[in-house]
Order: structure tokens, then C-alpha cells, then sequence
């Protein structure tokens, strides 16, 4: 026999799990502290600065 089940609880349990996915990848985004952004963006500024550094002609054409 079929086992009966509540549509509304299923519903509502998917949408408590999309709730905590969302919360969960929030919390990797927006958890981090200040410190820890600030090195994030100075290590990706120098990278672009070094990888920049290397190229042979720039952009416009220019030696």
C-alpha cells in the first residue's frame, strides 16, 4: 500500500532546507571579519599588479 503523506509538511521541509542552504552560504560571504577581507583584497590587488607587471605591450598598443 502507498504510504500517505502530508504535502504541506513536504513543502514546508523543502523550503526550510533551501532557507539554510541560502543561510549557510551567507555565512561563508558575509561571516568573515574585516581583517580577513582587507588581506583577501590586498593579496588579489598585488596578484593583478605582478600578473600586470609582465606583460610585454600594453593594452593600447604602446611600447
Amino acid at each position: 500500500m502507498a504510504e500517505i503523506i502530508n504535502l504541506k509538511q513536504v513543502r514546508k521541509a523543502r523550503e526550510r532546507a533551501a532557507k539554510e542552504a541560502q543561510a549557510t552560504e551567507n555565512r561563508v560571504v558575509f561571516g568573515r571579519p574585516k581583517a580577513a577581507k582587507t588581506r583577501e583584497e590586498a593579496r588579489k590587488s598585488l596578484e593583478t599588479a605582478r600578473h600586470e607587471g609582465h606583460r610585454l605591450k600594453t593594452p593600447d598598443g604602446e611600447a
